[in-house]
């Protein structure tokens, strides 16, 4: 059972092992660029998951402490995620608070085990006509939870799916405050036009615009949050910050508290559980796929889920909320020169500073430049192109990316990949099923049929060999012959339609002969006691012996069913 399981092993040992002064100096560099990168982003996921902000930045530093130090990638940042937010959201809403930290205590114990059994591979056999079917319905929940702060409305209780959003969102138009959206207007503005005026400024200046590049380098989000928070105090606009709804944030360390573990709790708690665990393990694998691409490298995918499994499992007893790989800071880490997991450790250890220093500065951040930042994030996350792409793909792909991204928006993402996953599986049926066919062979003697089958024999393909039986019925045949070099594999329906057919054309006083097993038909056949039922000498192993066995039934006529009675 031992060799089942997968060797802790976290990337961090390895790199260690030659690590020198000059990748310390760019894994700091790194670090601190994604740091600061990620407050603004940590604050915004809290605020919109419906917990503190404070929630947010101690899942960043806990979290993207632990996946750095403990993952299977060497460059992968961990923290709250935007793919997160309607899970939790829902979540909260529906369980409460302390239930969602309970849930994702146990997903951690989920994802770790996930990783100890080795099935982070089989994570990437997710289709990926479901991972952009949910990745764009997450994006649009995230944009339409962000309407009511970015147009200032004032909505007590924001519901938690798409429809009832909706209508309150069209409820509280009323209460709609034009300053707010100026202000989030500008951030957006700002953030998204941001790298494409780096850019251009850059290419003007040349080398003479060395503080120019610096400056345009920064992240649009520090950039907007810093224009906004200045702008909203020098003026006193009246917008709501973090200060007004929640008080600010504790210049301290988290501190250390048991959620309500029982036994109760946690049966009502599997499908959450399941949730969070499946989100987090495609996002952060999907995540350290990304930066493999970018940095030319290989992510222990096993190591990466136990990683997942320990933060998430430790986070929530510092008021944390679930993490995973975050592929905006991950990325932005792998541009600032990372080199190994000591870039996130950095990371994590400078926002605990700038937690521990800059805390009171936080309470005169206007939500609406939050939301900006987050409808931002969401329309990068999402894969827009690939609708326009629909047209000229598949239909079974088409179903099952529209479907998982309108189940995803309407319904739920747990439901959305249950069913995406079950079309996918109906059209991967389909697609190897009509891959089966036959190929008549002419034969040299009249009494005997021959065919070449090709493809796969399994419960998806069986009605090819019913389609033989009718044959058999319109044309008597002595002895069938079945040329099975060209079949990957057989199930245990497959067989039995093998056994099926056999039975057919004995009760017509004929025999059936196949040839050219492969490795694995020819395993099934013999384990489960088929060559018997078929008679030794009617299983050949190449065309010609078998069809001399063929004419030797048909001219001699020895008894084609000696092994078994007909039925």
């Amino acid at each position: 059972m031992a060799l089942l399981l997968h060797r802790f092993r976290p990337y961090l040992a390895k790199s260690l092992k030659q690590y020198d002064r000059h990748q310390f100096g760019d894994d700091l560099a790194a670090g601190i660029t994604v740091g600061v990168v990620a407050l603004p982003l940590a604050m915004a996921f809290a605020i919109a998951s419906g917990v503190k902000p404070e929630a947010g930045i101690f899942t960043a530093i806990i979290a993207g402490f632990l996946i750095s130090a403990l993952g299977g990638s060497r460059v992968q940042i961990g923290g709250p995620a935007g793919a997160f937010i309607v899970i939790v959201y829902a979540i909260i809403a529906r369980y409460g608070l302390g239930n969602l930290l309970v849930a994702t205590v146990l997903a951690g114990v989920l994802l770790f085990m996930m990783g100890l059994f080795r099935i982070g591979s089989l994570i990437r056999y997710i289709p990926v006509a479901i991972v952009i079917g949910f990745t764009n319905g997450i994006a649009v929940l995230i944009m339409v939870s962000q309407v009511k702060d970015f147009l200032g409305l004032s909505i007590a209780s924001m519901p938690a799916d798409f429809v009832s959003a909706l209508v309150a969102i069209a409820r509280a138009m009323a209460t709609f405050n034009p300053i707010a959206c100026a202000l989030a207007l500008g951030c957006f503005l700002i953030v998204f036009t941001w790298p494409r005026l780096g850019a251009c400024l850059e290419r003007r200046t040349g080398s003479h615009g060395a503080l120019v590049r610096f400056s345009t380098r920064l992240p649009g989000s520090i950039i907007a949050l810093v224009l906004a928070t200045v702008v909203v105090a020098w003026l006193g606009l009246p917008v709501e910050t973090i200060g007004t709804r929640f008080g600010g944030i504790p210049q301290q360390l988290p501190s250390f508290a048991l959620p309500d573990l029982s036994w109760e709790s946690a049966k009502n708690l599997v499908v959450p559980t399941l949730t969070i665990a499946l989100l987090g393990a495609i996002e952060s694998l999907l995540c350290a796929r990304i930066a493999d691409n970018m940095i030319d490298d290989r992510h222990d995918p096993n190591q990466e889920l136990m990683a997942q499994g320990v933060a998430n499992f430790v986070t929530p007893f510092f008021g944390g909320i679930p993490a995973t790989g975050t592929i905006a800071r991950t990325t932005t880490n792998v541009r600032s020169g990372a080199r190994s997991p000591v870039a996130g450790i950095i990371h994590a250890a400078t926002l605990l500073a700038i937690v521990l220093i800059g805390a009171p500065l936080a309470a005169g951040v206007p939500l609406a430049a939050l939301a900006a930042i987050l409808m931002v994030v969401a329309y990068n996350m999402g894969e827009w192109r690939e609708f326009r792409k629909l047209a000229r793909l598949s239909v079974p792909y088409r179903v099952t990316m529209v479907s998982t991204f309108a189940l995803t928006v309407v319904v739920d993402l747990t439901v959305a990949v249950e069913i995406g996953l079950v079309l996918a599986c109906v059209s991967f049926i389909y697609r190897i099923s009509s891959l089966t066919r036959t190929e008549r062979i002419e034969t040299p003697r009249s009494g005997i049929e021959a065919f070449r089958v090709h493809g796969s024999l399994f419960f998806g393909s069986v009605g090819t060999i019913e389609l033989l039986l009718e044959d058999i019925d319109r044309k008597a045949p002595q002895v069938l012959l079945l040329d099975l070099a060209h079949v990957i594999n057989i199930d245990t329906t497959g067989l039995d339609a093998l056994d099926a057919l056999r039975r057919g054309l004995r009760r017509r006083d004929a025999a059936l002969v196949l040839c050219n097993l492969g490795e694995q038909p020819l395993s099934l056949v013999r384990r489960t006691g088929f060559d018997h039922l078929l008679e030794a000498r009617n299983l050949c192993t190449d065309f010609a012996g078998a069809m001399a066995r063929a004419m030797e039934l048909v001219d001699g006529r020895p008894d084609v069913g000696a092994a078994e009675a007909a039925p």
